[in-house]
């Protein structure tokens, strides 16, 4: 029977492996800058004691973005890391809200260009706009908890087609499947189209003349609101066109579909991780969760 300190590193060794020192350090200082900020606040002024002094943390930085990384990619309950970590379940929770916050702050990563992150709807499109290439943008519904009933909203969180509690989250990816930006989610009856303008697609397009963007056949209104930049599959012709018309559509849906896939694929990668599956947390906190996982979905070394 495997111990439970050899369990937990070899848990927290696989975790880490993905992420050897990038983000870490990358998140470092702005955890310490809203620890004491908080710190800050609670005490109404500038810090008394010398930096160091005071109670120990029961986890340390690395500790709790390695337990995060563990809730988001297991989906286990914070009892399991906080037994496998030697800390407490409350420990863990506060541990795993900071990084989640910090975690979807970051925006997805740009192939080709280190550094270089996505963080809104436009930065997308000046993105495109300047490497001249067409992202795939694509709409899914993430199952979640009910809302509670005594609040309001509750059947507008119930699409006709999944016919489940689920929130809408709307995805840009690459001609490669890696991820360029996911909006903060809407309820699941929302429709593809409203969703993408609730985001300010119209003025994206306004603004930057040159971007293509594919999408699939629920997106006609902008298709109609902007021609020759939202790219959709073609129309079905007349039932009295002649075959080699029926014939031509055919060919070109099969083209367009096997461009646009690599947006089914992004979203396949945010599915693998098992808080996306069926979320059974609260559901105040998916969203946050949703752009922390395609964050680090987006980095070269997890998506593989």
């Amino acid at each position: 029977m495997v111990s439970r300190t050899v369990l937990a590193d070899q848990v927290f060794t696989g975790i880490s492996r993905l992420y050897p020192g990038r983000l870490p350090d990358e998140l470092a200082g702005p955890w310490r800058a809203a620890v004491e900020g908080r710190r800050r606040q609670t005490r109404g002024g500038a810090r008394k004691r010398a930096a160091g002094g005071g109670a120990r943390r029961q986890l340390v930085f690395v500790d709790r973005l390695t337990v995060t990384l563990v809730h988001l990619r297991h989906g286990l309950p914070h009892s399991v890391p906080a037994l496998l970590s030697g800390a407490g379940r409350s420990t863990v929770t506060r541990a795993t809200g900071e990084m989640r916050v910090l975690l979807a702050g970051r925006g997805c990563a740009v192939p080709g260009h280190p550094g270089l992150r996505l963080r809104t709807l436009a930065d997308v499109f000046a993105y495109a706009q300047a490497e001249g290439t067409g992202p795939r943008l694509d709409a899914t519904g993430v199952q979640a908890r009910r809302p509670v009933a005594s609040r309001g909203g509750r059947r507008a969180s119930v699409p006709g087609k999944k016919r489940q509690n689920t929130m809408k989250a709307t995805a840009v990816a690459c001609h490669q499947g890696r991820t360029l930006w996911t909006d903060a989610l809407r309820p699941g009856r929302t429709h593809d189209a409203a969703a993408a303008r609730n985001e300010g697609i119209a003025g994206c397009f306004q603004h930057f003349p040159e971007a293509e963007v594919l999408l699939d056949d629920g997106y006609p209104g902008l298709r109609r609101d902007h021609p020759g930049q939202a790219i959709t599959p073609p129309r079905k012709p007349n039932k009295t066109a002649l075959p080699h018309v029926h014939a031509a559509r055919e060919e070109a849906r099969h083209q367009h579909s096997s461009k646009r896939i690599t947006a089914e694929h992004a979203l396949a990668d945010h599915k693998r991780w098992n808080q996306l599956t069926r979320r059974t947390h609260r559901r105040e906190t998916l969203p946050a969760t949703y752009q922390a996982i395609t964050g680090l979905v987006s980095d070269p070394t997890t998506n593989t």
